[in-house]
């Protein structure tokens, strides 16, 4: 029993395990991808705090202004975040809005379709291409780079193409009046929402109204809810799912993936055609704001998305990053590109801005992921 008794008594005492190490919370957030989007984002509304706090950039319409950048932004981010984490870039989605504003304009105005169709068969044709480009992707293992150029390339042509030889001109206007006369597919893409609160919020003094009595904020515009909905459902599949495992195996080592049963090619070709869905529903979207379509929407947005997603703390090679991050690099660049209109700074100081915060960006990973390899 005395032997029983001392056996248990040094398992009692046993040291723990020299292998399980204590990691500090600093470092637990040093780990995180987003900590340099989130820091870059606090800096970036201190600085403008200072600098444009009194010109109206917080009140509430100047904060849905640069919101709605950033929500645009935010969408295509989100679907460039999960491909990158994945290993793959894509560089026609910038060229695929315009494309799609186009293809969601010319049936209704000129072929007599109704535009709940023009809208369907815009998401089928660029999801089909998004599929196009991850299967060449994967048959014929080009770098996804070489790939996607090629049809950055195609579809700006082919807008270009389908916008002069309809309205023979580069702009197809008057859309918006189909709009209107489309209820269901108003409700999905045009206008705001919450008109009603933001009516009485305002009727009450809460928030400003012009004289007449509507309130200067309408609603929350589609766009917003747009951008939260994908945040939410795409970082979600990320964290939660065996899916998101999935992505950050592939984008880490896809020959490993593979080894081990993760379906590589159907998890890319699917990124694939997610971010091509995101760049249609930023075209529909823009057509449905602006009434109308232009060949050259979306110039240099896919050169952006990347970037806000590098900010948020994806790396380049792929197998880490955050939707999360990718948003709120998408936010940044929302708070700047609107704040520096509300300053006395020099607008194109703003493309100065974003190459500065990529290389930022960049370094920051780099030095994290370093530090983090050093330490294994």
């Amino acid at each position: 029993m005395s032997a029983i008794n001392e056996s248990v008594t040094h398992m009692i005492q046993k040291p723990a395990d020299e292998r399980v190490r204590k990691i500090s919370p600093w470092r637990v957030l040093l780990d995180r991808p987003e900590l340099g989007s989130i820091a870059g984002t606090v800096l970036v509304f201190v600085f403008f705090a200072f600098t444009a706090g009194d010109s109206g950039m917080f009140a509430l319409d100047g904060v849905i202004n640069w919101a709605k950048v950033a929500a645009y932004l935010g969408i295509l981010s989100v679907g460039a975040c999960l491909l990158m984490i994945a290993g793959e870039f894509d560089l026609s989605i910038g060229s695929m809005i315009g494309f799609a504003g186009v293809v969601v304009a010319i049936p209704p105005m000129y072929l007599g379709w109704p535009l709940w169709a023009s809208v369907v068969a815009a998401f089928a044709v660029c999801m089909a291409l998004g599929w196009l480009n991850g299967y060449l992707v994967m048959r014929t293992r080009l770098p996804s780079f070489i790939v996607t150029l090629a049809f950055m390339f195609v579809l700006r042509g082919l807008t270009l193409v389908l916008s002069t030889t309809f309205a023979n001109s580069t702009i197809v206007s008057g859309v918006g009046s189909k709009f209107e006369e489309s209820p269901v597919v108003s409700a999905l893409f045009s206008g705001t929402t919450l008109h009603g609160l933001f009516t009485f919020l305002g009727a009450h003094g809460i928030i400003e109204s012009f004289p007449n009595g509507e309130p200067v904020v309408g609603g929350i515009p589609k766009v917003l809810l747009w951008w939260i909905v994908l945040a939410v459902v795409a970082g979600f599949v990320l964290a939660r799912t065996r899916f998101g495992n999935w992505i950050y195996t592939v984008g880490g080592d896809a020959n490993a993936a593979k080894n081990v049963g993760v379906p590589v090619r159907r998890v890319k070709i699917s990124l694939f055609v997610l971010t091509a869905f995101c760049a249609c529903l930023f075209g529909v979207l823009q057509v449905a704001e602006f009434g109308s379509a232009a060949s050259d929407r979306g110039l240099q947005k896919e050169f952006e998305a990347i970037i806000a997603v590098v900010i948020g703390g994806t790396l380049l090679t792929g197998g880490f990053g955050s939707v999360i991050g990718a948003c709120f690099g998408a936010l940044i660049f929302g708070v700047v590109q609107i704040g520096i209109s509300y300053t006395n700074i020099d607008s194109d100081w703003y493309r100065v801005f974003l190459g500065g915060m990529l290389l930022i960006a960049v370094l920051f990973n780099h030095y994290i992921r370093s530090r983090a390899a050093s330490t294994k």
